[in-house]
């Protein structure tokens, strides 16, 4: 995956763009992410269905993937079946 690849859940509505990737398979409601969206959506994993929230952007444990979600869907975004978390907020030093 490269920076700026844009990635749609085969089950939901989920998008996302890839601001770090890997050759990792991203997976969106326990079905792997693809390029175009389907015409007819598959099944949502009920162990994968946190869902995402736009404008959040997730990552996995080591740091080497981060994904921005610009449409919010149902399913929850992971990669060889473990869930992304979503990315803290850096917090700004106090200006005195």
């Amino acid at each position: 995956m490269k920076p700026g690849t844009k990635l749609k859940s085969a089950v939901c509505d989920t998008e996302v763009m890839v601001i770090r990737g890997s050759d990792a398979s991203v997976e969106c409601g326990g079905a792997p992410m693809v390029d175009e969206k389907p015409a007819e959506p598959g099944a949502l994993d009920d162990a994968f269905a946190e869902g995402t929230a736009m404008g959040k952007r997730y990552v996995d444990e080591a740091g080497s993937v981060e994904l921005l979600c610009v449409k919010a869907g149902k399913g929850s975004l992971a990669i060889d079946g473990v869930i992304l978390k979503t990315k803290d907020a850096k917090s700004l030093p106090s200006s005195d």
